[in-house]
């Protein structure tokens, strides 16, 4: 991945919710952004997004699967702040394996929105949530051949995948043109990712962390509590600055004003003893319904 080359006195007195990494193309991505999954379409995603963008988010992270794209695009374009100064991600249902179909998702996806372009457009999943673990490389090759053509088209200024092991990545990569920008994949204290990331690392692949907090399951984990009581924050706040440290741009999501905003209060350093001590946490303790 690609930093930003800023001075250290400016890195320093610059919050990290103002900070960004530079994808491979150039492209800039705010170090956090606010994810939208499982959160209601309507006035619940509305009144979340609408308070963070009014507590300093500048990426908003959605889904056509989601279904929550329009109300998104309401808040965004209700906030007075200037489009090109929030960075928006989408992405194509993963059922979606056709060329024909992924285009008419995007333009659905613009519509729902309500934009002119799009950020970043990604591959929800290398297969149908459905059918997990099926063979798609056709079908994703075919998938991400027109979200090239969009890409080049200038309505999205970026693409990429999530959830692609190294091995869906290198079929991308052995018949498409445009390196993935980004991999989103789940990832937290305790989730090893090391092969996925080390991979697109690599390939100059950027990766985005969702689930952040395990789906809230870290919360009440006692070594992240207890780094968590010596810096004096949450164990939330924790796990999302050890995402930050490991160079990662986490997703974290609340509807809760006082969550939402303890979440963007990350501006300490947790010293390499406490990483190394987060990363003896080991287990998956997401449930997936």
């Amino acid at each position: 991945m690609i930093h930003d080359r800023i001075g250290l006195k400016e890195m320093l007195s610059m919050k990290v919710l103002n900070q960004t990494y530079t994808l491979n193309n150039g492209v800039k991505i705010p170090k956090i952004g606010f994810g939208t999954w499982q959160i209601k379409p309507g006035d619940e995603t509305y009144q979340a997004v609408t308070l963070a963008l009014k507590h300093g988010y500048r990426h908003i992270d959605t889904a056509e699967g989601y279904r929550n794209e329009k109300s998104v695009g309401e808040a965004v374009r209700d906030s007075g702040i200037p489009r090109e100064e929030i960075f928006v991600t989408s992405k194509l249902e993963s059922h979606i394996k056709d060329y024909e179909g992924a285009l008419r998702a995007f333009d659905e996806t613009m519509e729902a929105l309500g934009f002119e372009y799009l950020d970043l457009f990604i591959i929800h999943a290398p297969w149908p949530w459905s059918e997990m673990g099926k063979d798609c490389k056709e079908g994703n090759v075919a998938a991400y051949k027109a979200m090239e053509k969009i890409y080049k088209s200038g309505r999205v200024k970026a693409i990429g995948v999530s959830n692609f092991s190294p091995e869906d990545i290198q079929n991308i990569l052995d018949h498409c043109e445009v390196v993935p920008a980004v991999n989103q994949i789940g990832y937290f204290i305790g989730l090893d990712q090391s092969k996925t990331i080390n991979y697109c690392n690599e390939k100059g692949i950027f990766i985005e962390a969702y689930s952040p907090l395990g789906i809230g399951y870290l919360l009440d984990n006692p070594v992240i509590n207890e780094v968590a009581k010596k810096y004096n924050v949450s164990a939330a706040q924790i796990c999302i600055r050890y995402l930050i440290q490991k160079g990662t741009a986490p997703l974290p999501k609340s509807i809760h004003e006082k969550r939402i905003i303890q979440n963007t209060e990350v501006d300490f350093e947790i010293k390499d003893e406490d990483m190394k001590l987060l990363d003896t946490v080991k287990g998956d303790p997401r449930r997936w319904s």
